[in-house]
C-alpha cells in the first residue's frame, strides 16, 4: 500500500515537472516571437523611411533653410537695391554704392518702423518682403512671369485697400497699381508703386501689413493675368473719404462699387 502511494506521489511529481517545463518553453517561444515582430516590425518601418520619397527631405530643408540677411557691414548688389527703393520712396538719402553703412541701416529702422516691422535696422525675411524683393525660393513662381513677393504684396495692397469691395473691383485696384508701373510717371515695381510716399492710404495707416485672403490673392493673379476692368486708369478713390481736390480733377472712366477709378 505504501509502495503505491509512493508511487502515485511521484508519477504526479513528475506530471507537474512536466507540465513547468511546458510552460517555460511555451513562454520562452512567445517571448522569442515577440522579439523578432518587434524587430520585424522596426525593419519594416526603417524600410518605410528609407523609401520615402527624396522630395520630402527637399521640402524640410527649404522650410528650414535660414533666410539670408544683410545688415551693416553687408556689400553687393542687393544693398544697392535696398539703398535704390529706400532713396526712391523717400527713407534713404545716402549713396547707392552697395555698402551697408550706418545711414543705410537708419533708412532701414525708419521703413521698417512704418511698415510695422520689427525695428532692428537688419533686412531679414519680413523686410525682403515689405521691400517686394525675393530672397530664395520666393524669387519665381507668380503670375505672369511676376515673382510670388510681387503678387504676395499686390494681394496685401488689394485686401488693405479693396478688400470691402466686390472681386471685380479688387482686381481694379491690383490693375491701377500695375499700371502704374507700367507708367513712367511712376517708380517701375510693384514694390515701388505701393511704398511711394503718401501713395496709398493703407501704407500710411499701416493696413498693407494684413494677411490678405485667397480673394484677394487670386484677385492679384487675375490684374496680373491681364484683366484690367478700368481700362487703364492710374488713380481711383472714395468720393465720400477723400480729402484731395486734385483727384477730383482728374478724368472718371469707370466706377466700381466705391471706388471711381481715374486718368
Amino acid at each position: 500500500m505504501k509502495k503505491r502511494i509512493r508511487a502515485g506521489v511521484l508519477a504526479l511529481t513528475l506530471a507537474a515537472a512536466v507540465s513547468a517545463c511546458t510552460a517555460i518553453a511555451v513562454q520562452a517561444e512567445t517571448a522569442v516571437r515577440e522579439e523578432a515582430d518587434a524587430a520585424y516590425a522596426a525593419f519594416g518601418q526603417e524600410e518605410a523611411f528609407a523609401a520615402e520619397p527624396a522630395e520630402r527631405f527637399a521640402a524640410d530643408a527649404a522650410a528650414f533653410a535660414p533666410c539670408a540677411v544683410l545688415k551693416q557691414g553687408s556689400t553687393g548688389t542687393d544693398v544697392k537695391t535696398v539703398q535704390q527703393k529706400l532713396k526712391r520712396w523717400g527713407y534713404y538719402d545716402g549713396g547707392v554704392d552697395g555698402i551697408y553703412g550706418s545711414r543705410t541701416k537708419k533708412a532701414v529702422e525708419w521703413f521698417q518702423r512704418k511698415n510695422g516691422l520689427k525695428v532692428d535696422g537688419i533686412v531679414g525675411r519680413e523686410t525682403f518682403k515689405a521691400l517686394g524683393m525675393s530672397t530664395g525660393s520666393s524669387s519665381q513662381g507668380g503670375a505672369a512671369g511676376y515673382t510670388n513677393a510681387d503678387t504676395y504684396l499686390l494681394a496685401r495692397c488689394i485686401y488693405a485697400e479693396a478688400r470691402g469691395e466686390s472681386y471685380t473691383g479688387q482686381v481694379a485696384v491690383g490693375a491701377v497699381v500695375l499700371n502704374r508701373v507700367k507708367s513712367p510717371d511712376f517708380p517701375n515695381t510693384i514694390s515701388g508703386v505701393i511704398y511711394q510716399k503718401h501713395a496709398f492710404t493703407a501704407v500710411s495707416d499701416g493696413q498693407i501689413n494684413l494677411t490678405p485672403n485667397q480673394t484677394a490673392i487670386n484677385a492679384a493673379k487675375d490684374a496680373m493675368n491681364g484683366w484690367d476692368p478700368t481700362y487703364g486708369c492710374l488713380y481711383y478713390y472714395n468720393p465720400v473719404t477723400a480729402t484731395s481736390s486734385w483727384i477730383f480733377s482728374r478724368e472718371t472712366v469707370v466706377t466700381i462699387g466705391k471706388h471711381v477709378f481715374a486718368i
